[in-house]
């Protein structure tokens, strides 16, 4: 396969957002209709607009936007229609996760990153290690591109597998090595979630370049100070996503208001964070 040029570049416009912001918030869009406010509909109509909603009311605050596309492919072709409209109409600078958790070879890999990368034209997207390189290398032939492989996730039973021992340490740990072993320089990050901070500092020590793309901060207990302090690698800048401690923070008519009002007062917690640790 020959490389696939990209315009812009998008850890360059991540950057120059998060020196903006002075902090590393995503925003997590994960639309279950079960959970939507009062007066929306719970179906492909409602999700839109909640997601759509959650974004004029918080982007001024992120650094970047995780959306998960399961919540639309449910909805069948109509809900990929509405993940089309939304990805379309985010703000240009705004660094776009596409939270997909890919994992297969081949043809197949390739036309996962044609569909992630080609059509919905995401600067990111979130893969399985499982099935080693051959899953991650189609997606690196889209040029600047950004992907973050699972390694020790933020779900309770994560340990289940990601904790097995393996050569003296953890398989989470072994994931960790062989992607900044393989993959060095920027492109390749880690996700590493915040409610294990034990973990995720360990990470950080074991491979100072990557960037950590950080879950679990808000409603699963995760710690800020730790997600904050560990995120950003010396060879590209990470994020930490917050999702159902903005978008859930009023399920009344204020819901956009009160999201806008969380996704401020997270971006300020991070703020003093940073400042604490001289960034």
């Amino acid at each position: 396969m020959q490389p696939i040029s990209v315009d812009a570049a998008p850890l360059a416009r991540l950057r120059a957002r998060l020196a903006r912001l002075g902090a590393p918030l995503c925003l997590g869009i994960d639309p279950h209709p079960d959970s939507l406010p009062e007066g929306l509909t719970a179906d492909v109509g409602g999700i839109e607009r909640f997601a759509r909603g959650i974004v004029e009311a918080t982007s001024e605050h992120a650094a970047a936007v995780k959306i998960n596309v399961a919540f639309f492919e449910a909805f069948g072709s109509a809900g990929i229609a509405a993940l089309e409209r939304v990805r379309a109409d985010l703000p240009a600078d705004l660094f776009v996760i596409l939270d997909a958790k890919r994992g297969d070879i081949g043809p197949t890999a390739e036309r996962y990153a044609a569909a992630l990368f080609g059509h919905l034209e995401a600067d990111a997207v979130t893969l399985s290690p499982y099935l080693g390189e051959d899953a991650i290398e189609p997606f690196l032939v889209f040029e600047q591109r950004v992907v973050y492989v699972l390694t020790r996730t933020s779900n309770p039973s994560a340990r289940t597998i990601q904790d097995l021992p393996v050569d003296g340490g953890t398989l989470h740990e072994r994931v960790a090595h062989w992607v900044a072993q393989r993959w060095p320089g920027g492109r390749v990050g880690l996700v590493v979630g915040a409610t294990r901070p034990q973990e995720l500092r360990r990470l950080r020590e074991l491979v100072p370049g990557l960037a950590f793309l950080v879950p679990g901060v808000g409603a699963q207990g995760g710690e800020l100070a730790a997600a904050v302090a560990c995120c950003h690698g010396t060879d590209a800048p990470g994020v930490v996503s917050v999702s159902r401690a903005i978008a859930n923070a009023s399920r009344g008519e204020d819901w956009q208001e009160a999201a806008g009002a969380a996704a401020a007062a997270l971006r300020a917690s991070m703020q003093e964070v940073g400042a604490t640790l001289g960034r």
